[in-house]
């Protein structure tokens, strides 16, 4: 398949699959409370339950899918994962108690690993000078999905309530599922088809052992990396809210003007994406990652200075340019340093890796600001970032990626 088809089409996909995921876990608490009897002494215990139990399963599961994609196909785990994460949010639609939809939160982490394969996929089709531009569009539509999903959300969830918003998620998720088992073929794999012509050609040759992926200190760096950023993305999320009603005073819209506010960021990844892609491919993915994480902590920390919400504002959509330049570089470093044959199990890896920083985000972030202050929060995620960005420099900027892992 020509890539660029391979990539409009991915790009539907991540949008739908994003925007799905976005139109729903932001109105969790609402659901609990409207249609599911959780009481208000309650709901916030319930919606950490509900919000982390899809994160617990998939850290386990993603990477036995990825394995299982390189040994049976991508494709076919693609198709598994649309049509499990279909299920479950038509099962998220039908749940009558907590319990339920905590259950089928679980259910959707043990779906999950439908991005890992559309990074799979696309690394496998992209030509390597195209590599960046498209790993830079695909995370600019995932951001952007981010965006677009909460908007759709509170629209549905106004007029039709929020069980209908779930139909319309499993709808989605279900045409992803048709666009790869009628337009997406397995992409090919050099390595697969090596080991096949060597067989055919009579060559008994036994078959090499697969190196381990965390053994290598570039693969395990660039995990830890991984799961470092993820965790400074989500360590603001217990105290967005309240720190801008801090900054806002009392206002009578505070939920909207909280969601628009931190929608900037994404509508700036949205935008900046593609072009840190670019720059990653022309001068280095290590380089443009360091830079990426520099900048973006400078602005984390300068996002603890304003005294005023629009100023405030304005650093989240500066941000949100920086941000957006980390997770492509990773996922480029990732696929060009790991044979064609385990691409399903590092992106699986990649994800699992995500997923805990997901789940130590917002509790680091509750009790540093429980126990120093909101301001250092913002402090404190700057600086991870700023030693990352120094540590992936001194070690790998000089490096580059044609080398393979080191």
């Amino acid at each position: 398949m020509n890539w660029k088809v391979v990539l409009a089409i991915l790009v539907c996909n991540i949008l739908f699959m994003s925007s799905s995921y976005t139109m729903l876990i932001p109105f969790l608490p609402m659901y609990l409370t409207g249609d599911l009897g959780v009481g208000p002494d309650s709901v916030h215990l319930w919606s950490g339950i509900v919000f982390s139990a899809s994160f617990l399963v998939s850290a386990f599961t993603a990477p036995i899918w990825g394995k299982l994609a390189d040994t049976h196909g991508k494709r076919l785990m693609a198709i598994r994962a649309s049509l499990m994460l279909s299920v479950s949010y038509f099962l998220g639609g039908i749940v009558e108690t907590p319990g339920q939809l905590t259950l089928m939160r679980m259910f959707q982490g043990f779906a999950s690993g439908l991005w890992p394969m559309d990074l799979a996929i696309m690394t496998l089709y992209a030509p390597s000078r195209k590599l960046g531009l498209c790993l830079g569009i695909m995370q600019g539509t995932l951001t952007a999905g981010g965006v677009i999903g909460p908007l759709m959300g509170g629209i549905l969830a106004e007029w039709f309530g929020m069980r209908f918003s779930f139909f319309i998620a499993a709808g989605a998720l279900f045409m992803n599922c048709l666009m790869f088992i009628f337009f997406i073929k397995e992409p090919p794999d050099p390595e697969r088809e090596k080991r096949r012509a060597e067989a055919e050609a009579g060559k008994n040759l036994p078959p090499k052992p697969e190196p381990s992926l965390w053994r290598m200190p570039l693969i395990r760096n660039m995990l830890l990396c991984g799961t470092a950023v993820q965790m400074v993305i989500l360590i603001m999320q217990p105290i967005l809210t309240t720190y801008i009603a801090a900054l806002a005073g009392p206002i009578p819209n505070l939920v909207f003007v909280a969601g628009l506010v931190f929608s900037l960021g994404g509508i700036a990844g949205a935008l900046a994406a593609p072009v840190w892609g670019i720059i990653g491919q022309h001068r280095g993915f290590f380089r443009s990652m360091s830079v990426a994480m520099a900048l973006a902590g400078i602005s984390m920390i300068v996002q603890s200075l304003p005294r005023e919400i629009v100023w405030f504002a304005v650093m989240q959509f500066v941000g949100g340019l920086f941000f957006c330049g980390i997770h492509p570089a990773i996922n480029a470093v990732l696929a060009r340093n790991t044979p064609s044959s385990m691409k399903g199990r590092i992106f699986g890896m990649l994800f699992s890796a995500q997923q805990v920083g997901s789940m130590l985000g917002p509790i680091l972030g509750g009790l540093v600001a429980t126990f120093i202050g909101m301001h250092a929060v913002f402090v404190f995620a700057g600086v991870i970032l700023l030693i990352l960005s120094v540590s992936v420099w001194r070690k790998y900027a000089h490096a580059t990626l044609d080398e393979g892992a080191h």
